[in-house]
This record gives structure tokens, C-alpha cells and sequence, in this order.
């Protein structure tokens, strides 16, 4: 299989090419990093894309659609159906559970809602295309336009793509892969909902409110994400520039 990547220098948002071999069809996942790299490559493998497959609607992710366009006219840019009126540039949907045929595969999606309700993994060939609910190390925020919940989050991470075999390949929307081994034994955020860390019970301020530092976890950027518990119980995760320390 081929796989070839491309990051944004500012959002470090990743854009892939995925095409089973050389002079064959071939598939983007996402489009928001620099994509004449990847047309590169789409010419040196003398590869024909027929489909950009988006994890979800957010600008990082699809900013580029139009430059594939451009290029590929007849390209069919796929989304959730939940997704689909908030880009423009989406000519269909692919639904939770459905099979997509693309670049000579066979792209699996999987529902995994949280950071946007209609947010979509994509599973082919040992490798989960994770969007923006889990990262090396972190997990996706739930404060973001489109968010449901932290509960739908946390679902996601550790029902549907903790559930896939442990040497699975985890592409994130943004910067380095990883795989479900290696989240499974050191993401903060899993390992407290696994039950292996203490919680935290430091009192802060987040997004200027009264709440309890449960943990104040990595983040992709080299930055941070924090976990928080409200007074009335509820929990949230928000970035980590929002914790004010008040002792």
C-alpha cells in the first residue's frame, strides 16, 4: 500500500494519499496541508484520484478541497451526512458502518464523534485515519464548532478505536502517527480512564469558571490539553492555555 503524508506548517494539520500501488486509483484523506507534495507523488506512482475521503468539516481539514478540484473534476469529496451542508465542496456522504471503495481498497468508517458530532475514522489496511479524536499521546477537545460531548469523546476513544487490534496504525488529523499499543499503555487520558493514574484535584479556573484539574495531559501542538471536572459534576475537556492556577 502506498501511503504518503503532508502536514501544515502553522496548523500541523496532516493531509494523506493512500492507493493500494503504483498506476492505480488512488484516495486523500482530509485536505488541509500542503498538497503539491502529494501531487508529487501522485505522478511519480502514476496514480489517477478518484476520492477525498474527510474526517470531518473543519477548515484545517478541508481548506485545500478546491486545489484537488481543480485538478480532478470528477473527484468525489465524501463526508458524514451530518457534515455535508458545512463544506461546499462535498459532492456526497459516507455514513457510519459503510464500506467506501477507494484507490483499490477497501476503507472502512467508523463513527467516532466528540470533537465534531458527525466526526468519522477510517480503517484500511492496518492502518485508522483518526481525525481529531485521538493524537499521539492526546486526545481531541470537545470545545471546538460541532462539538457533542465529553462522554461522546471518551466513547470513541476507548469503545471503537481502543477495540481495534493492538498493532494498528493510528494516522491522526494532526502530526505523528502512533499506534493502539502504544496509546493504550502511555496516553494520559487512557490511562486514567483505564484506571491505571489517579485523577488530579487541584482547583483551577478553566474558560475563566470555577473547576477541578482532573489532568492536564499533552497536547499535538507541544502544548496542552486539560481535563476538567465542572461543580456540578460534569466533565470537559479544553485547551490548556484556558487553566488559570488559583492557589
Amino acid at each position: 500500500m502506498i501511503l504518503e503524508r503532508s502536514m501544515h506548517p502553522k496548523f500541523l494539520s496532516n493531509t494523506f494519499l493512500v492507493a493500494a500501488e503504483p498506476g492505480g486509483e488512488a484516495f486523500f484523506v482530509d485536505a488541509g496541508g500542503p498538497l503539491e507534495p502529494l501531487f508529487e507523488k501522485v505522478a511519480e506512482h502514476d496514480l489517477t484520484p478518484t476520492h477525498v475521503l474527510l474526517t470531518h468539516h473543519h477548515y484545517d481539514h478541508v481548506s485545500e478541497v478546491p486545489q484537488i478540484l481543480e485538478r480532478w473534476p470528477d473527484v468525489q469529496v465524501l463526508i458524514h451526512p451530518a457534515e455535508k451542508d458545512l463544506v461546499e465542496t462535498a459532492t456526497g456522504t459516507m455514513d457510519a458502518g459503510e464500506t467506501v471503495r477507494a484507490g483499490g481498497l477497501e476503507v472502512q468508517t467508523l463513527h467516532i464523534p466528540g470533537h465534531t458530532a458527525g466526526m468519522l475514522g477510517l480503517l484500511v489496511n492496518g492502518n485508522v485515519f483518526t481525525g481529531d479524536t485521538l493524537f499521539k499521546n492526546s486526545v481531541g477537545g470537545v470545545r471546538a464548532p460541532g462539538s457533542t460531548s465529553y462522554a461522546d469523546l471518551k466513547s470513541s476513544v476507548m469503545d471503537t478505536l481502543m477495540a481495534l487490534p493492538p498493532d494498528t496504525v493510528i494516522q491522526p488529523g494532526h502530526t505523528d502517527p502512533s499506534t493502539v499499543a502504544e496509546e493504550f499503555e502511555n496516553n494520559k487520558f487512557i490511562r486514567l480512564w483505564r484506571g491505571l493514574d489517579e485523577e488530579g484535584d487541584e482547583p483551577v479556573k478553566a474558560l475563566g469558571e470555577d473547576a477541578t484539574l482532573i489532568l492536564l495531559g499533552d497536547d499535538y501542538d507541544g502544548g496542552h490539553k486539560a481535563w476538567v471536572r465542572w461543580p456540578d459534576g460534569r466533565d470537559d475537556i479544553v485547551p490548556g492555555s484556558k487553566i488559570e492556577k488559583t492557589g
